[in-house]
């Protein structure tokens, strides 16, 4: 049986379903720390990289990655509360956005606002300090540490490298809502009753 490193060492780290997290991330060539990091944001919390599989933001998000059923048909489905699948379709949706914005940041702020310029979900960690949507993901993406190994295989598959991780130096502008596919506009996400206690969030 072969053991996936990737998968281990994030389910090392803390991260809930972490092989289902790895395989989504293989399938769609990302980086799979960079997907965890958006579960653990989603679902998990500052200072957890566990996910959830639940249901937030006012009943709308959906899974371990809160698809919004306001903009994706898929929420609506049985398929949206399974790990693997949730995973798939979050994974498909980062890659678009990474494509289509060349930089992470702006492609995590679009993921959850719908903007690649919004600041997106405040969230408060240990500390009191408040961190933009992007922001707490590429802290939690630090926390999970170096990537492991690329698994063996006929895949010879590897992460992405050399993502830029900083948002450039004139910011994009954003498109016309008109031509703004739906698929990728995100509301806030309601941490309200996901968290032990009451300090992991702020709106």
């Amino acid at each position: 049986m072969n053991v996936d490193p990737t998968a281990s060492q994030l389910a090392a780290a803390g991260v809930a379903f972490a092989p289902q997290i790895a395989a989504a991330a293989r399938r769609h060539d990302l980086d799979p720390r960079l997907l965890a990091a958006v579960a653990a944001q989603e679902t998990g919390g500052p200072g957890s990289n566990a996910g959830r599989n639940v249901v937030g933001d006012g009943g709308h998000g959906h899974g371990l990655f809160q698809i919004d059923d306001r903009w994706h048909v898929f929420a609506d489905t049985p398929e949206a509360m399974d790990p693997a699948r949730n995973a798939d379709y979050a994974a498909g949706m980062l890659q678009e956005l990474l494509g289509r914005y060349g930089n992470v940041r702006q492609a995590l702020s679009a993921y959850n606002a719908g903007n690649p310029n919004a600041a997106g979900t405040q969230t408060e960690w240990p500390g009191g300090k408040q961190l933009g949507y992007a922001d707490s993901v590429m802290r939690h993406y630090a926390e999970l540490g170096e990537p492991a190994p690329a698994p063996e295989g006929p895949s010879d598959w590897t992460p992405q490298q050399g993502l830029p991780l900083t948002m450039p130096s004139t910011p994009q502008l954003q498109l016309p809502a008109s031509t703004q596919p739906q698929s990728y506009r995100r509301q806030e996400t309601d941490y309200t009753g996901l968290f032990d206690s009451d300090d992991s969030t702020t709106q």
